[in-house]
C-alpha cells in the first residue's frame, strides 16, 4: 500500500496538488495568452479573463469542496482522540467553524472576479486568508495542547512555523497594498493587468504580489502536515432502513448497517 492510501491522507494531498495546479494552470494559459505579465503577476489577476477565468472558478470550487472535507476529517479526529478535554474540545468546534468560513470565501473568490466585483472580491480573499490565519492559529494550539499525548513536539514546531510564514506573509501584503492604493500612484490600479518596470509603484506592486503567492503557498503547506495525521482514521456511514420498501408502509423494523466511506483505519 503507497502512503497515500493510508487512511484518509488522500484528502490533504488531494486538496493541496488540486489548489496549487489551478494557480499554475491560471498562470500559464494567461501568460500564453498574454493576458498578465510573466514576472508574479496578482494570483487573481490570472483568473480575470476567459478561458482561464473559467477554469480558475471551476478548480477553486472543487478546491473548496476539498477544504470543507479535510477540515471535516481533522475536526473529527480532534474529537476521537479527545472525547473528554472540554477544552480541546471546545477549540476543536470552533476551528471547524472558522475553517467552513475560510473554505467559503475561497467559493467567492472563485465566481466573484477581481475585475468585475472588487469588494466583493476583497471580503473573500478577508474571509479566506484573514480568517483562515486564525484557522491555522487554532490548529497549532490545539497541536500544541495534544503534544506529548498525541503526537511529537516536532509537528507543533512545524506547524507554528507555516503560521508564522503566513502572518508575516498578510502583512507584507497589506502593508504594500495600502501604499499602492494609497492614490500616490494612480487610479484605478485594481483593473490595471500589466505594469512597466519604470512605473512608480511598480516596486510596491511586486511586493504585494510575491506577498500574495507566498501566503497561498503558506495555506497549502500547511494542510500537508496533516497527511501523517490521516493515515490513522477512517470514516463510516451508518445506514438505518425503515422498512423492506419504499412504499408507504407502517415501520416494521429497522435495520443498521455500517458502510465504508473511504478505506483506513483509526
Amino acid at each position: 500500500m503507497w502512503w497515500f492510501q493510508q487512511g484518509l491522507s488522500v484528502l490533504p494531498v488531494a486538496l493541496v496538488v488540486w489548489s496549487a495546479a489551478s494557480f499554475v494552470f491560471s498562470y500559464i494559459t494567461a501568460i500564453v495568452l498574454h493576458h498578465v505579465d510573466p514576472l508574479v503577476p496578482y494570483i487573481s489577476d490570472t483568473g480575470t479573463i476567459p478561458p482561464e477565468r473559467c477554469l480558475f472558478g471551476i478548480m477553486l470550487n472543487i478546491s473548496t469542496f476539498l477544504g470543507m472535507a479535510t477540515m471535516y476529517v481533522r475536526y473529527k479526529q480532534v474529537y476521537a482522540l479527545n472525547p473528554e478535554k472540554s477544552k480541546i474540545l471546545k477549540l476543536n468546534k470552533i476551528g471547524f467553524t472558522l475553517g467552513l468560513m475560510s473554505c467559503f470565501g475561497l467559493c467567492i473568490i472563485a465566481n466573484f472576479q477581481k475585475c468585475i466585483l472588487y469588494y466583493i472580491h476583497v471580503v473573500g480573499a478577508c474571509l479566506t486568508f484573514g480568517v483562515g490565519a486564525i484557522y491555522m492559529l487554532v490548529q497549532t494550539v490545539l497541536s500544541y495542547l495534544m503534544q506529548p499525548e498525541v503526537h511529537s513536539k516536532d509537528i507543533f514546531w512545524i506547524r507554528l512555523t507555516m503560521l508564522l510564514w503566513c502572518c508575516s506573509s498578510i502583512v507584507s501584503m497589506f502593508v504594500s497594498s495600502v501604499v499602492l492604493y494609497s492614490g500616490l500612484y494612480g487610479t484605478n490600479l485594481v483593473q490595471k493587468l500589466h505594469w512597466d518596470p519604470q512605473e512608480n509603484g511598480y516596486a510596491a506592486h511586486i511586493v504585494s504580489t510575491v506577498s500574495e503567492w507566498s501566503l497561498a503557498f503558506s495555506f497549502l503547506s500547511f494542510f500537508l502536515t496533516y497527511i501523517r495525521d490521516f493515515q490513522k482514521i477512517s470514516l463510516r456511514a451508518v445506514v438505518s432502513l425503515h422498512g423492506q420498501t419504499l412504499y408507504n408502509t407502517p415501520q416494521s423494523f429497522v435495520t443498521d448497517e455500517q458502510t465504508l466511506l473511504i478505506a483506513g483505519s483509526i
